[in-house]
């Protein structure tokens, strides 16, 4: 009999992520001190940025009309997976409701689903700082096995809702949410909550805090903590995540161990 082995994420150092990009990028805490979160302007979305620049804490956060800024909060809002704890009537609903979770099914419809207005709390027609040069460039890192999306589908197969960021060793970055039909997001995020903590992903890197994200239990990190952190984390082997390694799994199982099942 076949069994299915998980693959182990390739390990990467944080030196070699750093060295990916044409540009050095300032040291956040020298460059603002202040913690005013901006810390450089210009530069590029090439995968090779991208992913030195995460290495560094650094992601970012512009409009569609303005020059490319990078951004490293303080604080920084995070979650640890094995700290969070859904609120009763979330798993109330989870237990009743006939929706599925998959890993990596619809990544172009997720991040296209993110970048609506009303995906960001915007009125119609608002500016969306998820526009088309951030969707290819983080299409790309998909292509590439960085970025990862989490679907919620409903009885009858329509995505409801989702979320998408990106997985660098034990940490991950997440960027975006959304839903269609109430507390589907949350959904989703209780569905990374728990692939992360069987995989070992020991933080969600959840950028800037807002009473959404708080609300599901975040909490904050002062920026020089994160970035002490951050190599560790980079450098930590976890299970590889694919778009055919797990299962999809019925929310009513969330509370179940070992909820996410690899395929065999």
């Amino acid at each position: 009999m076949n069994t299915f082995s998980p693959q182990i994420e390739p390990h990467v150092t944080p030196q070699a992520l750093k060295e990916l990009g044409r540009y050095d990028f300032p040291d956040p805490v020298a460059i603002d001190p202040d913690g005013v979160g901006i810390v450089a302007v210009g530069g590029d979305l090439a995968a090779g940025t991208l992913l030195s620049a995460y290495a560094q804490g650094l992601f970012p956060w512009f409009n569609e009309d303005e020059p490319i800024a990078w951004w490293c909060p303080e604080p920084r809002c995070v979650m640890v997976p094995t700290d969070y704890q859904p609120s009763r009537s979330l798993r109330k609903q989870a237990k009743k409701e006939r929706w599925q979770l998959t890993l990596n099914q619809a990544f172009d419809d997720v991040i296209h689903a993110c970048s609506l207005p009303r995906s960001n709390g915007l009125a119609e027609g608002g500016h969306t700082w998820i526009h088309d040069e951030m969707i290819e460039a983080y299409t790309g890192l998909h292509a590439r096995g960085f970025a990862h999306s989490i679907e919620v589908w409903d009885g009858q197969g329509q995505l409801i809702g989702g979320l998408y960021g990106l997985k660098i060793g034990s940490i991950y970055f997440g960027e975006s949410m959304f839903h269609r039909t109430s507390n589907a997001s949350k959904l989703a995020f209780w569905g990374l909550m728990r692939l992360c903590e069987q995989g070992h992903v020991a933080l969600v890197d959840c950028q800037l805090p807002n009473d959404h994200l708080m609300s599901l239990g975040a909490t904050t990190l002062p920026r020089t903590d994160f970035l002490t952190q951050l190599d560790t984390l980079i450098a930590n082997p976890t299970i590889k995540w694919q778009n055919n390694s797990h299962r999809p799994l019925a929310v009513s199982r969330l509370d179940s161990i070992e909820s996410w099942q690899l395929k065999s």
